[in-house]
Order: C-alpha cells, then sequence, then structure tokens
C-alpha cells in the first residue's frame, strides 16, 4: 500500500491514509507531501475522493463505512495496480507463492543500476535504492503480483513470471493447491495474446499448471527447460553459475545472495529480461551488488559477537529456504524466533511447519500475529510449540508470550557470543532484532 501511494504521489495525485501504527514507510510518505493519519477515524475520509483498501481492511472499518455513507468509489489495490499498469509501459509481473519480492526487486535494481530507469512497485525495500516504488519515464514497469486474494486475475503483463505454486492461503484458496491451480489458469487465460510466461518447472505446481499452457518458457536448476542454470558453484560468500538458453550459452552470473532457491530467483530475472530485449551483458554486473532485500535474511544488527537476522518468512517452505542460508555457518549457535501469520495458515499447515526447522540449534515460538484473523479454538503457539518438542524432543523449543519486547527480556539472558538469530514471519516479529540491540545498550550503560 504505501508502494502504490509513493507511486500516485511521484505521479502528481493528491494522497492520505491511515494506518494503525506510525513506520518509515509513512515518514517517507509524508515527506512526499501525504496526508497521513495514525489510528482509524470516519472524519479522515474527505468527502470527494477514491477510496483503495487493501485485504486487510474489514467491511467494518470506520473508513470504510463512512466511504459507502458518502457514495464514494471504493478500490481494491490490486485494481489500482492494475489501473497503473495500464499506462503504456513494458509490464513484468512476478507471481507465485515464493520469491515474488526478491525477483520483482532483483529486476528492478538492476534495471537501476544499469541506467535503464524502470518504474517498479514492490514489497519490500530495495538495497541501496532505498525504498519499495518509484515512477519514471522509463520503458518498464516491474510489479509483484499477490495471489493471497485472487486479485492475480486482473493483470495482465507483458512478461508473467510464475516461480512456484503451493498450498497456501488456505483461509481464501479452500481446496489447496487445486484452487490456485484454478485461479492461475484464468490468469493465464485472460492474458493477451502476445505476452509471455515464464514458468519454473521445479515447481510441481508449475509444472502443473504448464500442462495446459504449452506456450509456457520454462527454467529449471534441474531439469530440461528454455533456461537452464548450469555449473553452479557455492561458495561461503557468493554463488557463480552460467545461464544456458535453448541449449547455448547466454551469460554466466555471480550472486552474493545465499541459498539454491536464489539462483532460482536469480534465473527467473535474467530470463524475463532476456525476453524482455534487455542486453543481459548490460544487466549482468549488478546482480553480484544485490545484497536481498528488505526482510530477507536480512542482517538487522549486531552486539557482544551475536548477529540479528529478520526474514518474512511465514511458510514452511520459506522457512526451510532461509534456515538453509545458514548452512555455512558452522561454528554459529543458529536459533530461530518464529511468530506464527495468523490463525488459519497455523492450522492448515501444522505438520509442515513442524518439519520446516531443521538445523536450527535452538527454536522460539512466539504469539500468533493475527493479521485481522479471529482466533481458532485449539490452534495456538503455546500448543504448537508442546506438539512440536512431543514430535522432535531432540529440539530445544520454547514458546514465549507476550510483546517483542517480552520475548526479547527473556531471550537475552541466554544469548551468547557466536549466536546467529533469525526473526521469521510477517508481523511484528520484524521488531525482535532492535528491541534486543535496546537490551544490550541498557546493559552496556549499567556495566553488566
Amino acid at each position: 500500500m504505501s508502494g502504490l501511494a509513493k507511486y500516485l504521489l511521484q505521479c502528481g495525485f493528491e494522497v492520505s491514509g491511515s494506518d494503525i501504527v506510525d513506520s518509515k514507510y509513512i515518514t517517507e510518505l509524508r515527506e512526499l507531501g501525504a496526508t497521513v493519519y495514525i489510528g482509524h477515524s470516519a472524519s479522515h475520509v474527505p468527502e470527494s475522493c477514491k477510496v483503495i483498501a487493501s485485504s486487510a481492511i474489514r467491511e467494518t472499518n470506520v473508513e470504510i463505512v463512512r466511504a459507502k455513507e458518502l457514495g464514494l468509489p471504493i478500490y481494491h489495490r490490486s485494481d489500482l495496480l492494475a489501473e497503473i499498469s495500464r499506462m503504456g509501459k513494458f509490464f513484468i509481473g512476478y507471481a507465485g507463492t515464493h520469491g515474488k519480492t526478491t525477483t520483482s526487486g532483483l529486476t528492478s535494481y538492476v534495471l537501476e543500476m544499469a541506467g535503464l530507469k524502470p518504474s517498479y512497485v514492490v514489497g519490500g525495500i530495495i538495497p541501496k535504492l532505498h525504498t519499495n516504488a518509484e515512477c519514471t519515464d522509463g520503458k518498464f514497469l516491474i510489479a509483484e503480483l499477490d495471489e493471497s486474494d485472487g486479485t492475480i486475475v486482473k493483470y495482465s503483463p507483458n512478461i508473467s513470471v510464475i516461480n512456484n505454486l503451493e498450498a497456501d492461503h488456505l483461509d481464501f484458496y479452500k481446496e489447496g493447491l487445486k484452487s490456485i491451480l484454478d485461479t492461475f489458469n484464468t490468469f493465464l487465460s485472460g492474458l493477451k495474446p502476445d505476452s509471455k510466461v515464464l514458468a519454473c518447472i521445479d515447481s510441481v505446481g508449475v509444472e502443473k499448471l504448464v500442462e495446459n499452457h504449452k506456450q509456457a518458457i520454462t527454467y529449471s536448476l534441474t531439469k530440461d527447460a528454455d533456461y537452464v542454470a548450469k555449473n553452479i558453484d557455492f561458495q561461503p560468500e557468493y554463488t557463480t553459475f552460467d545461464v544456458y538458453h535453448k541449449g547455448q550459452f547466454l551469460v554466466d552470473l555471480k550472486i552474493i545472495l545465499r541459498g539454491r532457491h536464489n539462483v532460482n530467483n536469480a534465473l527467473a530475472v535474467i530470463a524475463a529480461l532476456n525476453e524482455a530485449g534487455v542486453d543481459v551483458n548490460v544487466v549482468k554486473p549488478y546482480f553480484s551488488t544485490f545484497s536481498g532485500m528488505g526482510r530477507r535474511f536480512q542482517m538487522v544488527g549486531e552486539f557482544n559477537g551475536i548477529s540479528l537476522y529478520d526474514d518474512y518468512a511465514h511458510h514452511p517452505t520459506e522457512i526451510k529456504a532461509t534456515l538453509s542460508s545458514t548452512a555455512g555457518m558452522t561454528d554459529k549457535r543458529v536459533i530461530a524466533v518464529f511468530q506464527p501469520h495468523r490463525y488459519t495458515r497455523l492450522k492448515n499447515l501444522y505438520n509442515e511447519f513442524m518439519t520446516a526447522f531443521g538445523g536450527v540449534d535452538k527454536l522460539v515460538v512466539t504469539d500468533v500475529f493475527a493479521a485481522s484473523e479471529d482466533p481458532i479454538e485449539g490452534v495456538n503457539s503455546e500448543q504448537f510449540a508442546k506438539d512440536l518438542k512431543t514430535k522432535y524432543p531432540d529440539i530445544d523449543c520454547e514458546y514465549i508470550q507476550g510483546t517483542m519486547c517480552n520475548v526479547a527480556e527473556k531471550l537475552y539472558p541466554q544469548l551468547k557470543a557466536n549466536d546467529v538469530v533469525i526473526g521469521l514471519g510477517a508481523g511484528t516479529i520484524t521488531e525482535l532484532g532492535s528491541e534486543l540491540l535496546k537490551l544490550s545498550k541498557k546493559v552496556a550503560e549499567v556495566g553488566r
């Protein structure tokens, strides 16, 4: 939502809005001229405006109620992004259960660094560019396409990239992967005849999808595909690999992102740019300077030899991918702090979450971040931690109740040099690093 607001401000529109807490995103919007209120009130709604809301906003929200009383048009955020995408730019959209933010951010980054002036709206802060959105007069528009509520069917990119598909958002997709595939089949059937679809056939879900769409351009790390990554070499500080297109060498790439999944992400980006007509050798140098998106295995602090990381992972597959990034940290004690995101996700993927934390030395589970959902009886973090310890008694697992301040206060005395703490989740877990840093400063001030 903040990215869309910034895009409109840069296009010259008047923008106002509200949120429940202040943030750096809101500060940036205010600096660009937006009026942003903290807290919701009917008085915040102008008598003449268009209202944009995300799926997290309920119909009972006082500002939505007031907008209806005034007869104002109310649009979903996807309607706004779809309208922006129809403004004449070459639109590259990234979709899939995981990796949308990294792939759309990496594309925006390398195009910007290469001087190609992309416009973009992505779901996280891009390093060095220090923003999640930009409106320019360049040729390209880059965006991630959210599938969580089915609104992906509203878009028609020139190039659509589908990273992976698996069961998620089961509050909306009642039949799991089948429902997701149905939505993506509808999305693909609505694309323009001259559009291109890039599909990662390393994903079982995507492979099923493209069985019905033979025109899809495929990419893979392990299978026969149109774009293939070969000669992958994982080093402690970087990874190199060669990209082949239809059996012919295209380009060699170096990335500093950790994990096999990021080789897949980089392959998706270089394939999309090649299909868009970009000279891959022009953007090649900047792949090796992309340090990852905000909240994607992002180092947020360090004290007394203890490293703090923050990651948005809130699905079992994402958690496994993030924790795989610690594989080379053999001399470290890895502590994962997991904040389940939504009661419905914890309930529907309960068994998958049980197996997501292999390789960690200690697991801390915090209270569920509800994200506007009502609690579900019997589904909670305390019970999850108990069940995990029962099933895997060798795992050092602890449930800590309360705010991130409470979690930090209980975790802090347990930390020692060479520990790596990774916060995992899409909610207030992002505050954990700053809370631990505050405690370290307090301890230093009293000389303990």
